[in-house]
């Protein structure tokens, strides 16, 4: 009888059990290193939660081992690459201005500077060869818990400002960090035990700086060829510099403002470089308007189509300019007419999910100044109407067509080309948690996206964090490829918008329970904005973008 009290039951992903003392940790059951495609194991989801292998189990749990050909495994991967990264610039160059930024391609761009100079083939190469040295002898990376004292005593002994600033506003008893050789980190998601796992990587150089090159998820095991991206790292460089001039790059600075009470001007001045990059590209569509008749709008999910053709309408008009404007969301094919995936789910990404013969022939026929009856799409009955509104459009004027296909020539193939100005929307945030943990581009989305579903689509999180798996594959293949048509890009983000949505979200994600597949992400998710402080919602004007996502906009939706 005693000798079942402190022993658990284990459930493998292929259904045995093993029964083990209570604390054991994940990597002590494993059956091998490697899968059986060959590719370390780098952490698991037990009980659906995603943790490190060296994860102490303490109750009855199932477990499913992760690679980096998993969704979860690949973020543990590329956070520990990330993390070797900021080991090797440490130990080099401790004096360096250096940060993990944003996704480039296939990679993270990462900035570098040393004595005011940015980085140097010979510091790359000696960056590089101390990582893979560190990879070559597949040293521990240990996960420690920790009082918060000493934490906070270990990152000022250690001149890691970014990582100290982060706990200032934070006061939980102990913290969960990592360390590797004297390198130390935040726990901001499991890492992997040791370096020898994490062999697949290149840096790449790119001026000013550098990309760190991951393997993608879909081919784990080779590096692909690397596609630069100018026009997006252009309004990204533009916006980092806005951070800079300003002194927020980081979140730790920006809980410093918020707590400081000196947001409301802060979302006043981020407002308005909204706004004045929205009045420029305004301007440039009215010195080219005896060209210019329809202006496509396109990003992924949740980048803010929607409020940014509205804004852009309006700048338009300032110019003596007449824009109409066609959301090409009312053009959705009925729900059960939706295309599905290889997994048999709805593919809402996916082109044919429009109704492209109705919106061709639609568009044709406002080219040649006739009348159409538009659309409407009622998103909670998954189904299309007609509620009586036209459109025609008059010879001085121009259409605004947004969408996620916008730069995808079939979705307006009934245009002259010659007539067509296209636009590219992303929401490229510029802050990071510290140094080599950045803020995803894709998380700020997901985090829109989640309140907006939950808002306006009555959608549970639940609903929202499932079908984002899919939504992102859709990106992959029907949107990021066209980004190069694009004849300008915008710059979405807002540097406060996480503080704002927090308070929405958060609610929203503890909704999700362990028992439901979507809980490692949920719980990603909310330990990911425990690190910012909560800002209301009614300092943001009534124009903003994040209107979109929050409600009470002065625009129509």
């Amino acid at each position: 009888m005693d000798s079942n009290i402190n022993t658990i039951s284990v459930t493998l992903e292929d259904g045995s059990q093993i029964r083990c003392a209570a604390n054991t940790p994940v990597a002590s059951i494993l059956p091998q290193r490697r899968s059986k495609e060959g590719l370390e194991y780098l952490g698991a989801l037990v009980n659906n939660d995603a943790v490190s292998l060296s994860y102490p189990l303490e109750v009855d749990s199932q477990v499913s081992l992760l690679t980096r050909a998993d969704s979860h495994g690949f973020r543990i991967y590329r956070r520990s690459v990330c993390f070797l990264l900021g080991k090797a610039v440490k130990a080099l160059y401790p004096e360096a201005r250096f940060a993990v930024e944003h996704s480039m391609s296939d990679g993270f761009y990462c900035s570098f500077e040393l004595d005011g100079k940015t980085i140097s083939k010979e510091h790359m190469a000696a960056i590089e060869r101390h990582m893979r040295e560190t990879v070559e002898r597949d040293v521990p990376i240990e996960r420690r818990k920790i009082a918060f004292t000493e934490a906070v005593e270990q990152f000022e002994r250690e001149k890691q400002w970014d990582k100290y600033n982060l706990l200032r506003y934070r006061n939980p008893p102990k913290i969960v960090t990592y360390g590797c050789e004297g390198f130390s980190d935040l726990a901001h998601g499991p890492l992997a035990m040791s370096t020898g796992a994490l062999s697949l990587f290149k840096l790449i150089p790119y001026t000013p700086g550098f990309v760190l090159q991951f393997p993608e998820r879909e081919t784990p095991k080779e590096l692909s060829e690397f596609v630069p991206q100018p026009q997006l790292f252009q309004i990204f460089k533009e916006h980092k510099e806005w951070g800079r001039i300003l002194g927020v790059n980081t979140v730790g600075r920006l809980n410093e403002i918020i707590a400081n009470k000196e947001i409301g001007d802060f979302i006043k001045i981020a407002e308005a470089f909204h706004e004045k990059k929205i009045a420029r590209i305004a301007d440039h569509i009215h010195q080219h308007r005896d060209e210019i008749k329809w202006i496509l709008i396109a990003g992924p999910s949740s980048s803010g189509k929607t409020t940014f053709a509205k804004r852009l309408a309006v700048q338009l008009r300032v110019n003596g300019l007449r824009p109409v404007t066609v959301s090409v969301d009312n053009y959705f094919v009925s729900r059960d007419r939706t295309p599905k995936d290889e997994n048999g789910e709805p593919d809402f990404e996916n082109i044919e999910t429009l109704d492209l013969p109705l919106l061709n022939e639609h568009l044709a026929k406002l080219d040649r100044g006739e009348k159409v009856e538009l659309p409407y799409f009622n998103f909670e009955k998954g189904d299309r109407e007609f509620r009586g509104e036209t459109m025609k459009i008059e010879p001085d004027q121009m259409v605004i067509v947004e969408g996620i296909h916008g730069l995808n020539p079939r979705m307006t193939e009934a245009i002259p080309p010659a007539h067509k100005f296209k636009i590219y929307i992303s929401a490229l945030t510029q802050l990071n948690l510290d140094s080599n943990n950045r803020v995803s581009t894709t998380d700020n989305r997901l985090v829109r996206r989640l309140v907006r579903d939950h808002n306006f689509r009555g959608n549970p999180a639940l609903m929202t964090l499932g079908m984002w798996p899919s939504v992102r594959r859709g990106e992959k293949k029907w949107i990021f490829p066209f980004q190069h048509e694009a004849n300008i890009a915008f710059n979405s983000a807002l540097d406060y918008e996480l503080a704002v949505l927090k308070p929405y979200v958060e609610p929203l994600l503890a909704e999700v329970k362990p028992v439901h597949p979507q809980y490692a992400e949920a719980r990603r998710m909310q330990d990911f904005l425990a690190s910012f402080l909560g800002v209301s919602d009614r300092l943001v004007p009534p124009t903003s973008l994040l209107r979109e996502f929050i409600g009470r906009s002065s625009f129509s939706y």
